[in-house]
């Protein structure tokens, strides 16, 4: 392989127009993302000055995340996709604009702003399935995990500058300025999806009259499927027996005298390493066994959050998180393209929603986990055990699933035809492996 090859894979940028708006929209939308957390973190600290009230923002994204995302599964493997996105997407825009108004006219009702984040929430996890599978449709099959590597890269990026950003506006001017900013972010991918093909479900069209969607669904798919019950069994291994963010504050009390600063340092090194991953993702992209990868980049994060509780000075515990977050990127890119590739068109928006909300559940539970356990024990403790026994259950995963273990991406078509492009716009470029 070429040392330019060993770099990010831009070829999905380069060879489909779809892509490009797809990801430019989505980039914009998780700088926005990123933007109105901070905003409404503030905001909800500065109305209550209580952590029980920056807690409940957790609460009104983790329910409507959870019930809404099965929700759009099921709704995505029904009707277009894009319609489900474009109408998502344009209630992602109205919470934003109910955000920004509120913060206008000095609202001072915490439960008015969480309502609002709610909606938000509840419109993002409703077209999030069906998001999820516009990849696999607008790609070959050889490039998916190099779009899904680009996406990933986007979010990572947008955690690093969001937040400093949202600072900056927050600061010169006010809360409604930040939620302005978001506002914008999401009318740019409004605008994104509304130039995308339609995509409608493998043999419906569109729920006006053609078969209707298969009785099994997304639970009963992935149940069936050796890869796709071990790769999200991997996933949930490390996000619920190893997650450490809840544990930073402890550790930086303990290790580093509370300084806020080094708290900073915690998040961003593991944001620094996702970034880093994905830059130089193009050899994993490239690689056939995304199963034996997932496997392997889960195990390291395992080790590394491990290394962390016991790591003492500071450069080796930003190097363990930097590790963390390379990992974790390999994986999440892994996965994602193992679950699109492996999955009937029929069945994506219900599956994509079971990934989902494992997605979302295991990291929150994870965190519950470690800090219960730092509770009882202590927070190195807590680390320690929790990542070694995620990697001792990501082996067992491969030791028991020769199926994910074996698992290699075709270098073909997948299995859904290519996006009907009754809007005009150009069908996906057909790469080479």
């Amino acid at each position: 392989m070429s040392v330019r090859g060993r770099f990010l894979d831009t070829r999905p940028l380069r060879g489909s127009r779809p892509f490009r708006d797809l990801w430019i929209g989505s980039s914009a939308s998780q700088l926005g993302g990123q933007i109105a957390t901070v905003a409404v973190l503030a905001q909800v600290w500065d109305l209550t000055g209580s952590p029980v009230g920056t807690g409940a923002i957790g609460l009104a994204t983790g329910v409507p995340m959870v019930l809404f995302g099965l929700l759009g599964g099921t709704l995505a493997d029904t009707v277009d996709r894009r319609a489900v996105v474009r109408a998502t997407t344009a209630g992602q825009l109205l919470a934003a604009v109910g955000l920004c108004v509120q913060a206008a006219m000095g609202n001072r009702s915490v439960l008015v702003l969480l309502a609002l984040v709610a909606l938000g929430a509840a419109c993002g996890a409703l077209g999030a399935p069906a998001r999820r599978t516009f990849p696999v449709r607008l790609l070959p099959a050889d490039q998916v995990a190099a779009g899904l590597a680009l996406t990933n890269v986007s979010f990572q990026a947008a955690m690093l500058a969001g937040p400093a950003l949202a600072g900056l506006i927050i600061a010169r001017w006010d809360f409604s300025a930040a939620y302005a900013a978001q506002a914008v972010a999401v009318a740019v991918s409004a605008l994104a999806v509304t130039r995308l093909p339609s995509m409608k479900p493998e043999g419906t069209d569109g729920g006006t009259g053609g078969r209707r969607r298969p009785e099994r669904g997304g639970w009963r798919i992935v149940l069936r499927r050796p890869t796709l019950w071990g790769s999200m069994a991997t996933d949930l291994s490390a996000t619920l027996l190893a997650m450490p963010i809840a544990l930073f504050p402890l550790v930086n009390e303990i290790r580093f005298d509370g300084d806020p600063q080094t708290l900073g340092l915690f998040l961003s090194a593991v944001a620094v390493g996702g970034i880093t991953a994905g830059l130089l993702s193009g050899t994993v992209t490239r690689l056939r066994r995304s199963g034996l990868v997932q496997l392997t980049a889960a195990g390291v994060w395992g080790l590394a959050l491990a290394g962390f509780g016991l790591a003492g000075p500071l450069w080796v515990v930003l190097g363990c998180l930097a590790v963390a977050g390379a990992a974790d990127t390999v994986s999440v890119v892994s996965r994602s393209a193992l679950v699109q590739l492996e999955t009937p068109d029929a069945y994506r928006g219900r599956v994509s929603s079971v990934e989902h909300v494992i997605g979302v559940a295991g990291p929150e539970l994870g965190n519950f986990r470690g800090g219960l356990l730092a509770s009882v024990t202590s927070a190195p403790f807590a680390l320690v055990i929790g990542g070694l026994s995620a990697t001792a259950a990501v082996a067992v995963v491969a030791a028991t699933n020769s199926s994910l273990r074996a698992y290699r991406t075709s270098r073909g078509a997948v299995e859904s035809s290519p996006p009907r492009a009754d809007d005009a716009a150009p069908a996906p470029a057909t790469g080479q492996a």
